[in-house]
């Protein structure tokens, strides 16, 4: 009750306006991605379509993506409602993509960690299958989606207390539900649950499995030669295990493609820097999450952040902010809390909080070089040892603190939220030093405590109590009317 009210005191002229732009855009959206999801069944055939459908259950959980479309775009206007419905659309037609391979190119199919993006595989004519993807998307659709599956790996002996990401992933390898593959592609990232899972779904799956070795201290020359050295030695590893085979050329194209869709990512940072904020949530953070780790160097996601940044500076033209009430900008540390995942178009209607950044999403990466072969490596090796979660929780304290305040400086924000995920060990135990800090520079700080796929651990009203109790307390902010 405590969710509808915010929107449900509107004046009623303005409330049925925001109702009827709701549902035009979700109408407009969902046909779309109900009409993708059609061809892909008549392409697929409809007998082979219900033998996957009991193959593989969770594709039904995948099948109510139109859930999350109108739980990212009620309450929202114009353009930023827009920017949301077009991120989501474009998520949807690359899963579409993911699973048109899964059922017609399944010979080519390669398993890979989410710390290892796919631009090498795809260089090399394969078919990337990211493992931890199916944990991510089905809780944000349903809340207790992979509850099922956490069970199963606890059930297997698994220790309750890690990750429930790599959980559900065990899990779903457990049950048997990833899709049948040439190979695994592993690491040593991001962390202690989610490198250990990977003994258990090699075991399960019986498949040929390397793991890349990401040195501790990455910053500087000597890790980028090594894990260089690295690439060079998955390549060669692939092409033994493997039909595919390396194209520098395909390579190139991908990398410079991925090099454009950062330049206009760049652009759109520059725009939510400004109060109030042109863009937020969705826009700025899922279309990152989703097109540099999952579909990097395809042409959609350059041509999605070339979009949000137009619609950014359309709004910036006429004055309009994407949260007309903006009272509070709000970075938020470590994985989103994915089964309240719509979070953020909550705080926007309840408190007037815009998020600005995220610690997913933020990066001091520059582009690829292209101009060689060992160059790409080198850009390449970069990008993956300074992969998300990773590059905080990996090598000194200074990595994971120094951007919570540079960031807050760089994008003028009011407080700081850490999702305090119990499963994440690393993260944790640098909770103390990071309140510390935050007293001592007169930086609001709120750490959520919840479990980042489970809801059963900490609920959305259990969040959601968190949240207003730190806002009354330490915001002196009450709800909005």
């Amino acid at each position: 009750m405590r969710e509808s009210s915010a929107i449900m005191e509107l004046p009623k002229k303005d409330y049925w306006s925001s109702l009827l732009g709701d549902a035009a855009v979700y109408a407009r959206y969902s046909l779309v991605n109900w009409f993708k999801i059609i061809l892909l069944v008549i392409k697929h055939g409809p007998w082979d379509t219900i033998r996957d459908l009991r193959r593989y259950p969770w594709i039904l959980v995948l099948l109510q993506v139109n859930r999350l479309l109108w739980r990212f775009i009620r309450g929202r206007k114009g353009r930023y409602r827009k920017a949301s419905a077009m991120v989501m659309a474009d998520i949807v037609a690359a899963v579409i993509r993911m699973m048109d391979d899964v059922f017609f190119k399944g010979d080519r199919l390669v398993i890979h960690e989410d710390m290892i993006p796919p631009e090498i595989l795809r260089a090399m004519g394969l078919v990337p299958f990211m493992a931890e993807l199916l944990g991510i998307l089905m809780p944000m659709i349903r809340p207790h989606a992979v509850e099922a599956y956490i069970d199963a790996c606890e059930n297997a002996g698994i220790p309750p207390d890690i990750c429930s990401l790599p959980k559900s992933t065990m899990g779903l390898t457990l049950k048997g539900h990833l899709p049948p593959a040439l190979a695994i592609v592993t690491s040593n990232l991001p962390c202690d649950g989610g490198m250990s899972s990977y003994a258990l779904i090699e075991r399960e799956l019986s498949l040929p499995t390397i793991r890349l070795d990401i040195p501790y201290r990455f910053n500087n020359e000597k890790a980028v030669a090594y894990f260089s050295r690295e690439l060079q030695r998955l390549i060669a590893w692939l092409e033994e295990h493997t039909p595919g085979r390396m194209d520098w050329e395909r390579l190139r194209e991908i990398c410079e493609e991925r090099n454009r869709m950062a330049a206009h990512e760049l652009e759109l940072w520059d725009l939510v820097r400004l109060r109030p904020s042109p863009l937020a949530g969705e826009a700025v953070w899922l279309s990152h999450m989703w097109n540099f780790n999952v579909t990097p160097g395809a042409r959609e996601g350059t041509h999605i952040f070339r979009d949000m940044v137009a619609m950014g500076k359309q709004n910036l033209e006429e004055g309009i902010a994407s949260i007309p009430n903006e009272r509070f900008r709000a970075l938020v540390w470590n994985p989103p809390t994915i089964h309240f995942i719509d979070i953020y178009n909550w705080a926007e209607k309840a408190y007037g909080i815009s998020l600005i950044m995220d610690s997913m999403t933020f990066n001091r990466l520059g582009p690829i070089d292209t101009g060689s072969n060992e160059a790409m490596l080198r850009g390449l090796s970069q990008i993956i040892m300074a992969g998300p979660m990773a590059r905080h929780t990996r090598g000194p304290a200074e990595n994971y603190l120094n951007d919570i305040f540079h960031i807050t400086k760089h994008f003028n924000i009011d407080m700081v939220w850490v999702a305090g995920h119990i499963g994440c060990k690393n993260t944790q135990a640098l909770n103390g030093m990071l309140r510390e800090l935050c007293r001592e520079q007169g930086l609001p700080l709120l750490i959520i405590n919840y479990d980042l796929s489970d809801p059963r651990i900490v609920s959305r009203e259990g969040i959601i109590e968190q949240i207003d109790h730190f806002m009354e307390n330490i915001m002196k902010a009450k709800r909005l009317k």
